[in-house]
């Protein structure tokens, strides 16, 4: 019996850790602010799913364009989409997120 328990307790700690590990994300810092965005014609709207907006990426040094795509809706949430921001000298990437 007490094996069982023991067993669904590290079961359970394990499932917890994975979940928080998939929303670690990397810190991305730009010594350099980003280009302008390039325009981008969005498709036609798709039921249940909303578009992210294309975003410059820093890549190996250098500004790298990322086109926009499709988010599977979250019920009750709205998209913030990813942005730079300013901070110091150095710009910081702020990744999308359902709020």
């Amino acid at each position: 019996m007490k094996n069982t328990t023991l067993a669904r307790l590290l079961a359970a700690a394990t499932l917890s850790l994975a979940a928080t590990a998939s929303f670690a994300q990397e810190v991305i810092i730009a010594p350099a602010a980003p280009p302008p965005p390039r325009v981008e014609v969005m498709p036609a709207p798709r039921d249940g799913y909303v578009w992210d907006h294309g975003h410059w990426r820093w890549n190996h040094g250098q500004y790298v364009w990322a086109p926009g795509h499709w988010q599977p809706v979250r019920v009750g949430y709205h998209w913030v989409p990813g942005h730079w921001a300013e901070r110091g000298p150095h710009w910081r990437w702020i990744e999308g997120h359902w709020a």
